[in-house]
This record gives C-alpha cells, structure tokens and sequence, in this order.
C-alpha cells in the first residue's frame, strides 16, 4: 500500500470542462473541479445533502487523457498528495491555494459504459441468427 502519509483518495463527480494549458516544452497541466457528496443531519435533525469541491491538478500524459476523455459530469476517482501553492493577483493581493495532485486516477463512468458495451457485444454474439 502506498504511504498514507499526504495521501488523498476521492471520488467524485467533474464540475465543469477541464481548464488545461500547454508550455513550450510541450508539457501540459489540467485543472478539474471535482464535487463530492455527503449525508448529514442538520440542527432540526433533518438529513441534508453536503457538497465539498476538491481542486484537481494532472500533469503530463495524465493531462492529456484528461484533455481527451473527461468533461463535465464524469466521474473520477483519484489518489494523489495535498498541496499548497501561495500566488499573488494583478491587484498585488496574496492568495494561498490547496489542491491535490494527482499520481493515479480511474475513469469511474467509462468502465461502467465500457462494461456494459461488452456485455451486449457478448450477448449478441451469442444469439444464434
């Protein structure tokens, strides 16, 4: 098992189109919005849903494939490590950002649809006409 120390594992579903930039080198990052769910009782003991967003960042090959197959409303399950990053705006403000990046993720919806597409292809070749 990998480390648990700085170890981040979620699933979820993508907010929005993947922001994703190329450099000079030909290297590229991809930035995703990643919204996930949870059940909990408010104080007139009602059970409300609670949605938390995770800032995603793929580099490289990963951010390739992210660029290629992923849009808003798929779902992903990832494992990656937290990080900061402190910038500062046009304006001169400072601004401090946590995000996870990425080491290894999983197309949760493809595999579902992948699956499905082969059960059917099986099934008809299966049928004697």
């Amino acid at each position: 098992m990998k480390s648990l120390i700085n170890s981040v594992r979620l699933m979820g579903h993508v907010g929005a189109t993947p922001e994703v930039k190329s450099f000079d080198n030909g290297n590229k990052v991809a930035k995703v919005k990643l919204a996930t769910n949870e059940k909990q009782k408010n104080a007139k003991g009602e059970t409300v849903d609670i949605t938390y967003w995770h800032s995603l960042v793929f580099w490289g090959k990963q951010a390739e494939l992210i660029e290629k197959y992923i849009s808003k409303g798929e779902r992903l399950a990832i494992e990656g490590t937290l990080t900061n990053r402190s910038y500062e705006t046009k304006t001169g403000e400072k601004k401090q950002v946590t995000e996870v990046r990425v080491d290894t993720f999983e197309f949760v919806s493809r595999k579902a649809q992948t699956a499905n597409s082969m059960k059917e292809s099986t099934v008809a070749d299966d049928l004697p006409f």
